[in-house]
């Protein structure tokens, strides 16, 4: 399940990513447009500006803005940083205590294919996809 901090943080850049990519967006306007407490975007932004997602400015005329195009990140990297992993059972996380039962587990392959989908789905949608929907068009899915 995808946290409150992962729709956040999609939320707020794809908020970016429709903002002008030469200018700082300020923390009160992200916050008031998404209806998300300034603390708790505060945390969010922390971590996307320290994974070099995006840049924070302080000051007068500072803020928030992308460091690439829009283009260029996809949900799945996002999501993936905010919520440490995708995968949907605990034998397939990256860190995971290698599993007596593998060999025999008769589910595993299920988990697999699945993960694989999950992955190639997140992986395949960009913030540019995202924002052109918002737009009214339709997300670049049959790439």
């Amino acid at each position: 399940m995808i946290s409150t901090k992962g729709r956040y943080a999609l939320r707020v850049m794809v908020d970016l990513a429709q903002r002008d990519m030469d200018g700082y967006v300020p923390l009160d306007e992200i916050a008031n447009r998404q209806g998300i407490s300034k603390k708790y975007l505060e945390i969010i932004l922390k971590t996307l500006v320290a994974k070099k997602l995006l840049k924070g400015m302080r000051g007068k005329n500072g803020g928030y803005r992308l460091t690439r195009a829009p283009k260029e990140y996809t949900v799945g990297e996002i999501l993936e940083l905010t919520e440490g992993t995708l995968a949907s059972v605990a034998c397939l996380r990256a860190d995971a205590e290698p599993c007596g039962r593998r060999q025999e587990c008769s589910t595993l392959p299920m988990w697999v294919r699945f993960d694989r989908m999950v992955h190639n789905f997140f992986y395949g949608i960009t913030l540019a996809d995202l924002v052109e929907e918002e737009n009214g068009g339709s997300m670049g899915q049959e790439k």
